[in-house]
């Protein structure tokens, strides 16, 4: 069993209560900084960041009498076979099979970043600011999902007033998703319906907890177009190749180091000359 989060795009009103419950939960900062700030309308310009776990995106799709709005909430995928777990050379990246929750030990993490490089959602930050810095995502709510079978679920599930949140067994979710979809198209005399036929996040690369169903396509709200390969493989190949890469730079780094020592050297020559 593994739990997963099923986000109903046509019930979400934007609200950002999702967001305000997870800087609570997990005591991060609600300062608002220039690369979190919703400057620019309601579109906004938020992104994730060491303070801020997960935000609502928003779109303007369509025009005139066929325009609306668009939402989706943006945080770690929490991958059934994580890239970020896999790149991590120390296993500071850990997927609990139980819970489905991908969470992270700094007490492992050596500071090389390897999970940003290999996450496929860009989720992973840094804590630049921090003298002592540290890798900051999404958990989950690791910590509430022990208490799962009592009710109790992520932190941002129990907030959203819509239910746009559902929080739940991955397979009776995705269930659940096909199921919405098909009695959409059922209730419509076109046999359209309001949903885009897709479930986002139920195979992409090889499945994720969190899924998507919309009446727009996810990528629509920049959420990548990706297939359903895990990403796990071509991480292993990618960061295999880092050292090599590494070494490389280095070594072009000294060239141009000693290069750019003896340009100077001999211009220092050539002034001497004149001035004797």
């Amino acid at each position: 069993m593994a739990y997963g989060v099923l986000f109903d795009g046509t019930r979400c009103i934007g609200c950002r209560a999702c967001s305000v419950a997870c800087k609570s939960w997990n005591e991060n900062s609600a300062k608002v900084e220039k690369k979190t700030s919703v400057e620019g309308g309601i579109q906004g310009k938020a992104v994730v960041s060491s303070d801020t776990f997960t935000f609502m995106r928003y779109r303007e799709i369509g025009e005139g009498d066929d325009f609306k709005w668009a939402f989706a909430k943006i945080q770690c995928m929490h991958c059934l076979k994580p890239g970020c777990e896999t790149a991590c050379i120390v296993g500071a990246l850990h997927r609990n099979k139980e819970t489905g929750a991908v969470t992270y030990d700094q007490g492992k993490c050596i500071g090389c970043r390897y999970c940003m490089v290999a996450c496929p959602f860009g989720i992973p930050t840094y804590q630049w600011e921090d003298r002592t810095p540290w890798i900051r995502k999404c958990t989950f709510c690791s910590d509430r999902l022990n208490e799962a079978e009592n009710g109790m679920a992520p932190a941002c599930v129990t907030a959203c007033p819509t239910r746009a949140l559902q929080f739940g067994e991955r397979d009776e979710l995705i269930e659940e998703a096909h199921k919405r979809i098909e009695e959409s198209k059922a209730a419509d005399p076109a046999g359209v319906g309001k949903y885009i036929d897709h479930v986002y996040g139920e195979k992409e690369v090889g499945g994720t907890a969190w899924m998507y169903i919309s009446s727009v396509d996810m990528t629509e709200l920049d959420l990548p177009w990706l297939s359903e390969e895990p990403v796990t493989k071509n991480a292993r190949t990618a960061m295999s190749l880092l050292p090599y890469y590494a070494t490389g730079m280095l070594a072009l780094m000294v060239g141009i180091y000693f290069i750019t020592k003896r340009r100077q050297k001999i211009a220092a020559g050539k002034h001497e000359e004149k001035k004797g």
